[in-house]
């Protein structure tokens, strides 16, 4: 079949983005030359591989499928030049990156600005999602990498690999310093007000369902859109609530806030890193992985 690979090309963006504008602004191009090569590709492969609609772009059963074969197709051509054109090089290139606010907080920061001191060249787009919205955007290829926290839910071909394993503590301001005499079971403390992450994160579901476990339904008096805010919350007294320990630690070593102790404790959490198995990968992309594999606390 006589079809011009750049053809391929555009539509692994398409596909990617499934935004036009986005596609042709990833290749330089414009959207009226983006929306002809794939109706010339549409025509060539004999079959539909787009379906537009007001909400945006899918993917038809064989676009779905060329995309998979297309992805990998690309990944492998770009690392194989990077190989050529580098050989013992710097590594160069970018990283589409997606993350939650308390994964960037408890080990992200610390090892991005470890990995550029080693490779400056590299170059990330970060985005901060919510877990459930990490995991989506790493599945529909929107994103190179996912760095989350658990719990979440995934499937084949999409892997995850546990970098860090953290636990929340529950903490209060000094206003409820009585809470921190006596251990207390979590149905004492059902009549405080709490501070947690909204109910469209994966914290709120687990806070919640922990809760019930525990013969208490959960009611926030405040809810906050990121993790870095509860802290600052608890500790000018608006609630208690609970978060993972390293984020509370220097406040708890400082004073600004107290740790409650209570006899349910909570299930022992994970930072992990999620990619695509069956996607090719640039060299960028593996050093990274590699790098966030290393880490001593996995």
């Amino acid at each position: 079949m006589n079809i011009n690979y750049e053809y391929y090309k555009v539509f692994y963006y398409v596909a990617r983005y499934r935004n036009i504008t986005k596609a042709a602004q990833a290749l330089g191009s414009n959207q009226p030359n983006v929306t002809r090569v794939m109706k010339l590709l549409e025509s060539a492969l004999g079959c539909q591989l787009l379906l537009r609609s007001n909400k945006g772009i899918t993917l038809t059963e064989k676009g779905e499928h060329l995309y998979e074969r297309i992805s990998a197709a690309f990944f492998q051509i770009q690392a194989a030049e990077e190989e050529l054109n580098r050989g013992g090089k710097l590594v160069e290139g970018t990283i589409i990156l997606g993350t939650t606010e308390t994964a960037l907080h408890l080990i992200l920061f610390q090892k991005l600005k470890e990995f550029k001191r080693e490779n400056p060249k590299v170059c990330f787009k970060i985005y901060n999602y919510s877990t459930k919205d990490a995991v989506s955007e790493l599945m529909r290829g929107a994103i190179d990498i996912s760095v989350v926290t658990s719990p979440f839910y995934i499937r084949k071909p999409i892997r995850s690999e546990k970098i860090l394993e953290f636990k929340d503590v529950l903490i209060c301001g000094s206003a409820y310093t009585d809470l921190t005499r006596n251990k207390r079971h979590l149905t004492e403390l059902s009549g405080y007000p709490w501070v947690c992450l909204g109910k469209n994160t994966v914290t709120y579901d687990m806070t919640s369902d922990f809760f019930l476990r525990n013969g208490v339904v959960l009611k926030p008096d405040i809810e906050v859109a990121t993790s870095d805010l509860m802290v600052p919350m608890i500790q000018n007294n608006m609630g208690i609530g609970y978060v993972p320990e390293q984020l509370a630690e220097p406040e708890l070593e400082a004073g600004g806030v107290y740790r409650i102790p209570v006899y349910e404790e909570m299930e022992a959490r994970s930072v992990c890193v999620l990619y695509d198995a069956k996607r090719g990968q640039s060299r960028c992309e593996k050093e990274f992985l590699a790098f966030l594999l290393s880490f001593p606390g996995k």
